[in-house]
């Protein structure tokens, strides 16, 4: 794995990084709540920073849990596997 520096500007040129405060991993997905329904929407990376979302890399992407009682939705890009 590269240095965290060298993390930071390759994301700098290739993209928004991870939301979660000790990763400087590249985002690949968007999370966002839906309050009303209990329900946590992860999809693709959105194609701008929005102020209610959380962008996510592959790791967390992919162990993304939700509270009890709550439903994960993920949506997948055409053509993803996963």
């Amino acid at each position: 794995m590269a240095p965290a520096y060298r993390r930071r500007m390759l994301r700098g040129m290739s993209g928004r990084g991870c939301s979660k405060v000790a990763c400087g991993e590249t985002a690949v997905s968007t999370l966002t709540y839906v309050y009303a329904d209990s329900m946590a929407v992860l999809g693709p990376l959105s194609a701008r920073p929005e102020p209610h979302s959380y962008d996510l890399c592959s790791r967390h992407s992919q162990s993304l849990s939700a509270p009890q009682g709550w439903q994960v939705v993920r949506y997948s890009a055409l053509g993803e596997v996963g």
